[in-house]
């Protein structure tokens, strides 16, 4: 959604909002960082933008997928199952082979937060409510990401 402001055309920007919390500090802190790169997309830095929001979603993706392991949290493989979904269409997307233009930057922003706050709101939630009930409020570190030697997809897939 785009909106008019001054005779220019404004973005629509979801912003972080704390009714998204899963009560992790780690995991909270990586979404709110994750809603700013999706706020930061923009034409005439679209290359750099996405390529630091792909990076920043394997860190998460691996942080939060090691936490779920970690603890043992029952839902787990299907946890990554939505999360190797998000790689796909993602990957399809930005395979297309098309330009990028402001419009095609607006696709992108509308579906990462439209997946981002879905995402968030049933499937984290989920998983922090199980989280804080097992674990309390203490919270394991996740092992850190490994360093970059594949594709993001692949490396989204533990693919090194």
């Amino acid at each position: 959604m785009i909106t008019e402001q001054e005779g220019k055309r404004v973005p629509f920007v979801v912003e972080w909002r704390e009714a998204f919390k899963t009560h992790i500090p780690a995991v909270d802190a990586e979404h709110r960082h994750l809603f700013l790169l999706v706020k930061s997309l923009d034409l005439d830095s679209i290359e750099d933008t996405v390529n630091e929001l792909l990076n920043y979603v394997i860190e998460h993706f691996g942080n939060e997928q090691a936490l779920m392991e970690q603890s043992g949290y029952p839902d787990f493989k299907d946890h990554l199952k939505l999360h190797e979904t998000f790689a796909t269409t993602v990957g399809e997307f930005l395979g297309s082979g098309d330009a990028w233009s402001e419009e095609r930057v607006q696709e992108l922003r509308r579906f990462l937060n439209k997946w981002l706050i879905g995402h968030i709101m049933t499937h984290d939630m989920r998983f922090g409510r199980w989280y804080v009930e097992r674990r309390g409020q203490r919270v394991q570190q996740a092992a850190p990401a490994r360093p970059e030697s594949a594709g993001w997809l692949a490396r989204l897939f533990g693919r090194r």
